[in-house]
This record gives C-alpha cells, structure tokens and sequence, in this order.
C-alpha cells in the first residue's frame, strides 16, 4: 500500500503499527464534520421556512373560514444524492460546490386545499423581507407537458447559529390535494422498472388524462366554496 494512500472508511486499517484510535477518530472528524455541519444547515433552513408556513396558515386562518395549508412536508438531500448531482454537473464534489450550485438541497413542499389559496400563502410568505426569491415556476397556469401541476420557488432565508447569521437557499413547492395526489401516483408509476415503450407511451397519455380531471376537480371544489362563502354573507 502506498503510504499515502488512505483506508476505506467502511475498511480496517491495514497496518502492522498500532492503531491510535484517538488520531483516528480525530481525523474522522476533521473530514466529516464541515459535510455534518452543511447538512445541519440545511436542516435548520427547512425548520425556519416551515415554522413561517405554520404562523401564516394560523394567522390567516384567523380571517377566514378555513386553514388555508393542509400540510407541510420538507426534506434534506441525502449526501449521496448531493454527490450524485455534482458528478452529473461536473463539478469538484466540494462543500463551497454544493452551498454555490445547488439550490434544492433543502425542500419544502406546502400543500394547500384550493388554488387561490396557494397565491394567497406565496404573496404572505414573499413579503417577508428576510426572505429573497431567486426563482419563480409557475406550473399551475402553465402545466408540464406530463400534466404535472405546481408552483415552484426557489428562496433564500436567514438562519441563525453559533456562528452567526447564513443564507440558505430552500426550494418551496405548493400544490393543492388534488395536485399533490396526482404528482405523487405519477411519480410512483412512471419510474417503475422494466415496462415496455408502449406501455409507457400508454401510462403518458392516462396521466396526463388524469391530470386534466385533477384540474378540473381543483375547479368545481373552489366553485362550491365561493358559493357557500356568497350564502354566508
């Protein structure tokens, strides 16, 4: 073995000499706790934006009839999921790669019971002047080809640690029910293995047949609201 080559992490130290373990878990540490520390951030990115959802769908809530947010639910990454993505941009599988080219490392995906409510939540949250759109997808008035409907943000927000004051980037997805049924079957349909092109050409089409329903679903539900919301008055 060259002498400066390092052990495989999931290998034992092939040497003669005598394992220091102190220097061994020294070192450990020196490597992994930057890459512990990035995804921590993240962490606490996906908490911060996910509390600002919680207080609006509370205050808002407050005016009107109904909770405007179903539910909330937000992932980190996994760190071979980050690498995978560098490698695929041809970029150096570094820390200050990931924090300068990778903005969807932390997500957060707000699901919403009627449309109007999804613009109602996105102008709330924008208006926060901590918060900082970068980017802005509407799928919702323009759907994919698939069908697929949403509203995409991509933000950056503060976070506050023992270090001070970070900007984290967060991608923030918003969908109705409806949208979000129809976008979570698609996902588990479509990539299943070993099927046939005509079998997929087929699935494409009853997706995409599905999602015009969804959408028209979206439509009738917010129909009945605004007539029960006209009776009430």
């Amino acid at each position: 073995m060259n002498s400066n080559t390092q052990p495989a992490l999931n290998q034992p130290m092939q040497t003669n000499d005598p394992v220091n373990i102190d220097q061994y878990l020294e070192q450990l540490h020196a490597d992994f706790d930057p890459v512990y520390n990035m995804l921590m951030d993240y962490q606490c990115a996906v908490m911060e934006v996910e509390t600002r959802f919680n207080i609006l769908n509370n205050r808002l809530s407050i005016q009107g009839e109904h909770n405007p947010i179903e539910s909330i639910k937000s992932r980190v990454k996994s760190l071979d999921s980050i690498i995978r993505k560098l490698d695929k941009l041809h970029l150096p599988i570094e820390i200050e790669s990931v924090e300068g080219n990778i903005k969807d490392i932390a997500g957060v995906r707000v699901v919403c019971s009627f449309a109007d409510d999804i613009y109602r939540i996105e102008e709330n949250f924008l208006a926060q002047e901590d918060i900082t759109l970068i980017e802005r997808k509407d799928y919702i008035k323009n759907p994919k080809p698939s069908g697929y409907r949403s509203l995409h943000l991509i933000i950056k927000i503060p976070i506050y640690t023992e270090n001070g004051k970070k900007d984290m980037f967060v991608e923030v997805q918003m969908r109705t029910i409806a949208m979000d049924f129809w976008a979570s079957l698609e996902h588990k349909l479509r990539y299943k293995k070993n099927l046939n092109p005509q079998t997929i050409e087929e699935l494409a089409k009853e997706l995409e047949a599905c999602a015009e329903e969804s959408a028209k679903l979206d439509e009738k539900m917010l129909r009945i609201r605004e007539r029960i919301a006209a009776d009430m008055q």
